[in-house]
């Protein structure tokens, strides 16, 4: 009773917490308005969000009147049995909540989703039978990865997420017996931050497939056969891959598929450009990491990001809520950092994140083989495209995009933008790089005048995928790649009228790009390829086309 007790007050607590008042200092940044995206309850990702939103807000009848009447008309929802359950725990009905979960694990949810929570919520239904059971299965299993992270010639991040406070070590090896293997020095996973966990494993071979296994304490070591990556390229070297890329993955069961079909073409890395799970309620952290549950439970996901080397930027739908700027401010508003970046950092496993706690944001530099990748953060410091001189990326970072271009010595540049860099891709709004032309003149302008070539664009955030080709006078033009259909439903129109090289909404899809910059003339093939697994376009850009 004094558990449960303990953790109804942690949720009133919560509650009080996510609530903010209506005149905290905006900093700048545009007032989220989480209601206005969580509204189009028909979309399968807004249901139980909409159901979380109203429990938090302590408004439990509503949630329990609008999550049953879901059930009412989809009674093996799994997810939908979960937020129950979750009601359950919150009125203190404890058998009646452990009924719903096992309802909930009847219908396909994943046993870790009864860990990860709320935990505040679960925590209150600990003593009953299913949940003891569920810990104690996990107690040296990890609740969610692992996820390969940021990987060089020679070194491998790993993400993993335990049941409860741990040391994690990763034990790697050529072979899949893991013979003569290499053991990482131990990373703790910590309440602090969500139960999570970065272990970083250096010394290894470029260009080779390893096999690997997690230690979670001192329990067995857990392997299975989708526990491998391949280290990439020799840095700055000439090399032929592959990767995927994409966003707009709002979480939707029967599209999940979409993750095992990117892992049936083998890429080397998976770059998430945005709308990456959708959350869409920046004051709450409580909703943020709900979203990243869900998507991460998944056996689809957990396959594919076990053995694919995982990038991230956030867009708007991640960041805060539609079309949304995060001003010019480093601590304003509040959940700018202390919740929305700070729940993105627990969540990944990226190569930096901008300045760290003293500048964040999302924005770092990679390189597999000889290409660059720059990856930006459209939001952090994004002003409004309405006031004087709207900036997207804010002086600091525009400054070390500067240096970066400088620096790099890549055959191909890639910038990689959560927004489309083409004026034409949504017509008059402002909130890709049509509000903020000025920003993008400085950028482009930048190129020609330190002669920098080999410069290609890729970007997210309209739902479907595209390939452009950007004039600029006196110079070569920059071809950008596109896509952001990766499991949503909602679907934006094809671009063909408007100029896009080609545009395809009819499923869902990502974009596959294929590096060759073995050969004389060193290509990048982008292919967009369907959740069916159909190759429906394709086009290939010369190195010789951007000098």
């Amino acid at each position: 009773m004094h558990r449960m007790t303990l953790a109804l007050l942690c949720l009133s607590l919560l509650t009080a917490r996510t609530t903010f008042a209506q005149d905290y200092d905006l900093g700048g940044a545009r007032r989220p308005n989480p209601d206005m995206s969580l509204k189009r309850s028909g979309q399968y990702k807004r249901v139980h969000q909409v159901t979380l939103r109203y429990l938090l807000r302590d408004r439990a009848d509503e949630a329990r009147e609008y999550i049953t009447r879901y059930i009412d008309e989809h009674p093996d929802d799994a997810e939908s049995r979960f937020l129950l359950g979750l009601l359950e725990a919150h009125a203190g009905n404890a058998k009646e909540a452990a009924a719903a979960f096992q309802k909930a694990l009847d219908n396909g949810l994943p046993a870790g989703r009864l860990i990860a929570g709320p935990r505040e919520l679960v925590e209150s239904v600990r003593d009953e039978p299913l949940l003891k059971r569920v810990f104690d299965d996990h107690e040296h299993v990890p609740v969610h990865g692992p996820l390969v992270g940021h990987t060089t010639d020679t070194s491998v991040s790993i993400w993993v997420r335990t049941a409860e406070e741990a040391d994690v070590r990763i034990i790697a090896a050529s072979d899949p017996g893991l013979t003569n293997a290499a053991t990482s020095s131990p990373a703790r996973a910590t309440a602090e931050n969500d139960y999570t966990a970065v272990v970083t494993l250096s010394r290894l071979r470029p260009d080779t497939r390893y096999y690997y296994a997690v230690q979670i304490g001192n329990g067995p070591k857990q392997q299975s056969e989708d526990q491998q990556f391949r280290t990439f390229p020799q840095t700055g070297k000439s090399a032929t891959f592959r990767l995927a890329f994409g966003g707009g993955a709002g979480y939707v069961p029967p599209h999940e598929r979409m993750w095992d079909t990117i892992r049936e073409e083998d890429p080397l890395a998976l770059l998430l450009l945005g709308d990456n799970v959708y959350i869409d309620d920046p004051e709450s952290p409580e909703m943020q990491r709900y979203t990243y549950y869900r998507r991460q439970s998944r056996q689809e996901w957990r396959r594919l990001t076990a053995q694919t080397s995982v990038y991230t930027i956030w867009d708007d739908h991640d960041f805060s809520t539609n079309d949304s700027w995060g001003g010019p401010q480093i601590d304003k508003p509040l959940w700018k950092r202390d919740y929305a970046w700070r729940i993105f950092r627990e969540n990944w496993a990226n190569p930096g994140y901008a300045g760290g706690y003293e500048q964040p944001g999302c924005w770092y530099r990679f390189a597999i083989g000889d290409v660059d990748f720059i990856m930006l953060d459209c939001r952090y410091y994004r002003t409004s495209p309405r006031g004087e001189d709207p900036s997207m990326l804010g002086p600091v970072q525009m400054e070390w995009l500067k240096s970066q271009l400088r620096d790099c010595k890549g055959t191909f540049k890639v910038l990689c933008s959560s927004v489309p860099w083409d004026y034409r891709t949504k017509g008059d709004s402002r909130d890709t790089w049509n509000g903020y032309k000025s920003e993008r003149d400085e950028i482009f302008g930048f190129l020609a005048e330190h002669d920098i070539e080999g410069v290609l664009l890729m970007s997210a955030d309209r739902h479907r995928s595209d390939a452009w080709k950007i004039e600029r006078p006196g110079s070569y033009p920059l071809y950008e790649f596109n896509s952001s259909r990766l499991t949503n439903q909602h679907v934006h129109p094809t671009m063909e009228k408007q100029g896009a090289i080609f545009s395809y909404n009819a499923k869902q899809s990502f974009g596959l790009v294929r590096f060759d910059t073995t050969a004389d003339d060193p290509t990048a093939t982008y292919d967009v390829v369907s959740i069916d697994g159909e190759h429906v376009h394709s086009l290939t850009v010369r190195r010789s086309e951007l000098e």
